[in-house]
């Protein structure tokens, strides 16, 4: 039976750990999971909370000595992925693992390599919140586009899934946030078949624990030009 390996990477989500390895436990697919955890160095109890309760239900907890971000955390995660299929997963319930079906099938049917969960294609649920959050993804999923010469509708979406042999060729430099922008242009630029589904998203507040702001929009323009134009 083939696996999936998916990554969490997690920063202080205490409140939304538990449920979220739940919920991808529960998700019923035909491969079997290898659930790995990157904790970058939570402050707020998370990473305690996997190590008592939940780590019975991971196959790995990695936690960071320092917080680096959500792309140093990916890239350590993909250190200790053995799957023939990767997935990214968010620990904070914006994004339902009730979906991996839908994200996994254009790779199962051997139509894809890479799988981008767009979140502006769904009919299913989108929690309305921030305009300007939409207008700036929607900016700078266009202008990663205008470098890539690719169609996508969501470059910043959290699911990206791929095959192994996308993945054991992906390097990512990029500690924050400029992953997104990043691993676009890197796969762009190999002969690989890439697909988007449509998902559902329940986006949070800034006062609901949503971390990424503004400075990582600039960031994500820089990263745009900086691995597009390398």
């Amino acid at each position: 039976m083939k696996t999936l390996s998916i990554i969490i990477p997690c920063f202080n989500e205490v409140n939304t750990i538990q449920e979220i390895i739940k919920r991808v436990r529960a998700s019923k697919i035909m491969l079997q999971k290898q659930i790995i955890v990157i904790d970058d160095c939570s402050t707020d109890g998370t990473l305690e909370l996997l190590n008592k309760l939940l780590k019975n239900q991971v196959d790995i907890i990695y936690s960071q000595n320092v917080n680096k971000g959500k792309g140093a955390a990916i890239r350590k995660g993909l250190e200790f992925a053995t799957g023939d299929v990767l997935l990214i997963q968010d620990a904070d319930l914006e994004y339902d693992p009730d979906e991996y079906s839908k994200l996994l099938t254009p790779i199962l049917e051997n139509k894809a390599d890479v799988v981008y969960g767009s979140r502006f294609l769904s009919t299913g649920p989108r929690r309305v919140i921030y305009f300007w959050h939409k207008a700036g993804n929607n900016f700078l999923t266009l202008l990663s586009n205008i470098f890539t010469n690719l169609d996508l509708t969501d470059m910043e979406t959290c699911y990206k899934v791929f095959t192994k042999s996308v993945a054991s060729q992906l390097t990512i430099n990029e500690d924050r946030f400029g992953i997104e922008p990043e691993i676009t242009a890197r796969i762009s630029k190999m002969n690989v078949r890439i697909y988007e589904v449509g998902i559902s998203y329940y986006g949070r507040t800034y006062a609901e624990g949503k971390k990424i702001g503004w400075r990582d929009g600039f960031r994500a323009i820089y990263c745009i030009v900086k691995y597009n134009l390398r």
